[in-house]
């Protein structure tokens, strides 16, 4: 089995640094960049299977971008806010998955589970 690899944009500075810490138990290789830019370098450098971004860091025609420019990588967004309207209109841009800022655990299983399976379709 090849290493996976997670690209993160988080908000907020402490949720981020907590992602980094449980999401490093799991996948090889977790990086945490800065700006939009630097998350498209990553994912196409590293091949990332999995974007985590928050929704306030990226419009939803990024989303829609980086689904397109990526088919590959599975996009899991996070907010800080449960707003159904923005989570719906989020995963039709082409995210995977929503989940709330503050829920680690449920982040890091719709990473687990969205590079699952991406793995199992390419073996």
């Amino acid at each position: 089995m090849q290493p996976l690899t997670v690209v993160l944009l988080g908000g907020d500075a402490g949720v981020a640094q907590s992602l980094v810490s449980a999401l490093s138990k799991t996948f090889s290789s977790v990086q945490k960049v800065q700006s939009l830019g630097e998350l498209r370098n990553r994912i196409a450098k590293n091949r990332a299977e999995v974007a985590i971004l928050d929704i306030e860091a990226a419009p939803l025609s990024e989303i829609q971008h980086l689904s397109q420019d990526f088919p590959g990588a599975f996009i899991v967004c996070t907010h800080r806010v449960a707003d159904e309207e923005m989570w719906a209109a989020a995963l039709q841009a082409g995210a995977a998955d929503v989940c709330p800022s503050d829920d680690i655990a449920g982040i890091v299983h719709a990473a687990l589970g969205n590079a699952g399976r991406q793995h199992s379709a390419a073996a």
